[in-house]
């Protein structure tokens, strides 16, 4: 089948496009943007992408796969709509071939997904279930998120966000879960969602999805969650958390437990957060293969991480650079806790860029002035594009760093954007030179490109 994917250079849609080659099809595909690393990987992988949009490149597909960035109005897309040409969303793409008989395991929430979903993935695929796999980010060890997979299970993350300008549904509605977990619930997405009632809509229609001989697992702290899935009576809910009475692992100040044998453990990840995900994925994994658990253990503490979540870029006896994705408060208070916690005796510097859709507006206007306690310097840039809100939702970072200092006893610093913020940081670090520091980034985005000058401050920061 000749397969065309609009908007290929997205990491997502890249990488299905690589899955339909590895099935057999002809694939091909165009954006206006490309550009690396999945611009090389497209070349790499031999797809030969097309630059720009034009309605000739969809002539004579017997798909087309439009991306959820691309709109009415894109030459492609009306070429598609005029002609006739069959058409999916990369959702219901990803259902049509790589779904439909297997036993989906789907981990959907506001955060942890991506972590959850490649540890899942990750347990499963040691154990021997050579499993399938779907998730937006990269593991460690350099694993690209994504697998066909030979075996009965497949194991994708459930994004919230939309399908496509023609299914405006969120796209895990399209995965069909055997077996769902759902991390966390808050507010995401102001782009999209116009209130939470708005999330808790898609996220009840996800549940109806379940079959009565699947399982739904929800972290049993969060509020949402129980009040989600208490009235569902269709599936077995199990809650999840760390230290109960069934769990798996024990968090205690002398570290990571596991229950079975008592025996301390030490995975590749830090902080509550992601033990929690450990014990989502663990209970998972024991669903799926019960007489494992030896297995299970051994597989939990070889997983590798993921980058940009926690992803420690430098470190020597003085300063640790840190790369993490979090750009949500909730996220951002969770990774700052956790980088407190196993860097004991570190100050942390948070840097952090407003780059996505919520975070550019002041929805989050109070909340993120609390969420960076446990910092002793707080870095915030102005929001990434002041051009994609009004002035009256647009984020107020001024008034931020003037307020972190009064709610999370933090030093808060405006920076009109990353360059300046290096240039802030490289004149207060001097300050701290008597202390070990943890330079912790956050930003779902490039971050402009200051990782490399980050690098270079920690490495030169103890020299004369």
């Amino acid at each position: 089948m000749k397969i065309f994917l609009v908007g290929i250079g997205g990491i997502a849609m890249g990488n299905l496009a690589r899955m339909l080659q590895e099935i057999g099809h002809d694939v091909t595909g165009s954006d206006e943007n490309l550009y690396p690393p999945m611009s090389d990987q497209l070349l790499e992988w031999g797809l030969s992408p097309k630059k720009g949009y034009h309605q000739d490149n969809v002539k004579e597909q017997d798909l087309v796969i439009i991306g959820n960035a691309i709109s009415r109005g894109n030459p492609e897309v009306e070429q598609v709509l005029n002609d006739g040409t069959p058409y999916m969303s990369m959702s219901q793409a990803l259902n049509h071939f790589f779904l439909k008989d297997k036993k989906v395991i789907v981990v959907a929430g506001t955060h942890g997904k991506t972590t959850t979903t490649f540890m899942i993935h990750h347990l499963l695929k040691e154990i021997g279930m050579k499993p399938g796999l779907f998730v937006g980010g990269i593991r460690k060890d350099g694993h690209p998120g994504f697998e066909v997979g030979k075996g009965d299970w497949f194991v994708i993350e459930g994004d919230e966000y939309d399908s496509a300008f023609f299914d405006k549904g969120s796209k895990f509605l399209h995965y069909k879960p055997y077996y769902l977990v759902l991390t966390a619930l808050d507010y995401d997405h102001a782009d999209i969602f116009a209130d939470m009632e708005a999330i808790r809509v898609q996220f009840r229609r996800l549940l109806r999805l379940v079959p009565s001989k699947g399982t739904i697992l929800y972290w049993q702290k969060s509020n949402e969650l129980a009040e989600l899935t208490k009235s569902f009576k269709f599936a077995p809910i199990i809650p999840y958390e760390l230290n109960a009475k069934s769990s798996a692992l024990t968090y205690k100040k002398s570290g990571l437990q596991w229950n079975e044998t008592q025996l301390p453990i030490r995975p590749n990840i830090m902080g509550m957060h992601n033990y929690r995900n450990a014990e989502a994925a663990i209970r998972i994994a024991k669903l799926v293969a019960p007489k494992k658990t030896d297995e299970i253990l051994s597989a939990l503490i070889s997983f590798p991480g993921v980058k940009r979540r926690q992803d420690v870029r430098f470190e020597d006896s003085h300063t640790v650079v840190i790369e993490d994705f979090a750009h949500h408060p909730v996220a951002i208070s969770e990774t700052v806790k956790a980088v407190n916690e196993y860097y004991r005796g570190y100050k942390v510097i948070s840097l952090f860029e407003p780059r996505s859709a919520t975070s550019h507006r002041n929805v989050f206007q109070k909340d993120f002035a609390k969420c960076f306690e446990g910092s002793s310097l707080v870095f915030i840039t102005e929001v990434f594009n002041t051009k994609k809100v009004s002035k009256e939702s647009k984020l107020d970072v001024k008034k931020i760093c003037a307020k972190t200092l009064q709610s999370s006893r933090a030093l808060g610093v405006y920076c009109k954007n990353p360059k300046d913020l290096v240039l802030k940081l490289k004149k207060m670090l001097p300050a701290l030179k008597q202390d070990k520091v943890v330079i912790l980034a956050m930003s779902n985005g490039a971050f402009g490109g200051i990782y490399k000058d980050l690098i270079e401050i920690a490495q030169n920061r103890m020299e004369k």
